[in-house]
């Protein structure tokens, strides 16, 4: 990985951290909005799959150690799948499948609530995770997180586009 892309990657884990501690800050719902999610997303896109799943695994992780969010079990290895494979895909879809952004985006997100429901399985079947089984866990995930997967569809591509369009010219 070229430099610049691994001292973007670590500006976009740096905001996957703060963005949460923001919501979190003013009571505004982290799990509703999904602010972790959007410099993940962002990142795939912008910066291409291998530096995507580098954001999407390592955010939650440095989030975990620092803020003690998300929690170790279940929600960590939970979300470092999810994110991993928003970041993965997304970039994978944008960058090598050459599909637009919104298309990328909503691959991601399926793709990731998918990885989700496996590791919730996994958690459930060896790790004696007791909540919800994995369908359950994907459905409340996506009920629960609505705001910020409609704040994704707006935001997301058109931030993407800009840092494309700004930052690789400089």
């Amino acid at each position: 990985m070229k430099a610049r892309k691994v001292v973007l990657s670590g500006l976009f884990i740096a905001f996957g951290v703060l963005l949460p501690m923001i919501f979190h800050q003013f009571n505004m719902g982290g799990p509703g909005f999904l602010p972790m999610h959007i410099p993940v997303l962002i990142a795939g896109l912008f910066l291409g799959p291998m530096a995507g799943l580098l954001v999407g695994i390592v955010t939650p992780i440095i989030s975990s150690v620092l803020t003690g969010m998300p929690p170790l079990f279940p929600m960590l290895p939970i979300m470092i799948f999810e994110l991993g494979a928003y970041g993965f895909v997304s970039g994978f879809f944008a960058e090598k499948l050459k599909m637009n952004s919104y298309v990328s985006l909503i691959a991601a997100m399926i793709v990731g609530r998918i990885a989700a429901g496996v590791v919730v399985f996994v958690l459930a079947t060896f790790f004696g995770f007791k909540g919800p089984g994995p369908v359950l866990f994907v459905q409340g995930a996506i009920v629960t997180g609505i705001a910020g997967i409609i704040i994704q569809l707006v935001f997301v591509p058109p931030i993407a586009r800009l840092l494309n369009q700004h930052v690789n010219k400089a």
